[in-house]
């Protein structure tokens, strides 16, 4: 037995844990392991090569991917799925093992459609993969977001100041959900819930009006604000996958002028952007992303393609890759709302 492995998308922590754990997994069956370049674009390109025991040892705590990522969605260009075909059958792989989220996930599935046997790993620090309760990299990025908010609320409280911190979140507000929630912010903007920038002043007023001359603010970068349309042509260009940058939506930035402006309280923004996806992966990480791992290579060694590992109830299931992908999996807005308790 031959098994391709690939981590597709954005990077995020705990990448390499998963790739240690799938390899490792196939070496204890005695399979071969072959490593897939560059996510799928190697897989139309043919970047495919021996992924060795020597290039897994010591990588379950390193941050990124050893085999690298790209938004490439060969599921735009019909010759593209084809040579995805051709190099499964080029390459002798009996299987493949797709790391990644939403995006990435789709592009398995069609492959599976076509006849390829093909196994999902489900990774995002946004968290919004349906059927699972966790993907790799979300724990991490929350600790991340954690840790800047118990730094900024020193510096926000010492110049009365309002701080508004800009987080990841396209679709799902997860991070700024939890992120908050654990870090003790005094509002949460999340895709979700639509709030107003008039509102957020008017939360901000009334805790000035309490002695609360400070405030943390968390908004995801996909907020919904009514008062914040932007065109998305003018965000740039869309990548593979029909998606603009929402780092240039500036969403942070403008909810922290406009707080100002109209209260009068001094405010400042924080981007964490990629800091969010660096670094060494949390402890919770490396546990799912090594049992998601084995996980996918047990569900080729009992031939069940087309399905994703998840986490359900802590316990690692087969899930149908079209069920994993027929919706995004939203915050649960009780989270949301247990946060509003302590603002």
């Amino acid at each position: 037995m031959r098994i391709g492995v690939l981590t597709g998308g954005g990077d995020v922590p705990g990448l390499n844990a998963a790739i240690r754990a799938v390899a490792r997994r196939a070496y204890q069956l005695g399979w071969e392991v072959m490593g897939v370049r560059k996510g799928w674009a190697g897989m139309v390109s043919g970047e495919i090569e021996p992924l060795t025991p020597d290039q897994v040892s010591g990588i379950l705590h390193i941050g990124g991917t050893i085999l690298g990522a790209s938004r490439t969605n060969p599921l735009k260009r019909p010759q593209d799925m084809q040579a995805c075909l051709d190099n499964f059958e080029k390459f002798g792989l009996d299987a493949l093992v797709a790391i990644g989220g939403d995006d990435t996930l789709s592009v398995a599935l069609g492959l599976y459609e076509r006849g390829a046997k093909v196994v999902g790993i489900p990774k995002t620090m946004d968290n919004d993969v349906a059927e699972t309760e966790y993907c790799i990299g979300f724990d991490t990025a929350v600790s991340t977001v954690v840790d800047a908010l118990d730094k900024l609320h020193t510096t926000a409280s010492a110049h009365h100041r309002v701080i508004v911190v800009e987080v990841m979140g396209r679709d799902a507000g997860w991070v700024a959900t939890m992120g908050g929630l654990a870090g003790g912010a005094d509002l949460i903007m999340i895709p979700e819930v639509p709030m107003s920038l008039e509102q957020a002043a008017e939360h901000v007023r009334r805790r000035w009006d309490r002695g609360k001359q400070f405030s943390i603010i968390v908004v995801a970068e996909g907020a919904r604000i009514p008062e914040i349309v932007a065109k998305e042509e003018d965000l740039g260009e869309r990548d593979d996958f029909g998606h603009v940058r929402l780092d240039r939506r500036g969403i942070g930035e403008t909810v922290a002028r406009e707080i100002e402006r109209r209260t009068g309280f001094e405010s400042r923004c924080v981007v964490l952007g990629h800091l969010q996806r660096g670094g060494s992966p949390s402890v919770f990480d490396r546990v799912l992303a090594t049992r998601f791992g084995v996980g996918a290579v047990e569900l080729i060694q009992v031939g069940k393609f087309g399905y994703m590992v998840a986490l359900k109830a802590n316990k690692i299931v087969p899930v149908p890759l079209r069920d994993a992908l027929a919706y995004n999996r939203t915050v649960d807005l009780e989270l949301y709302h247990l946060a509003e308790i302590f603002y």
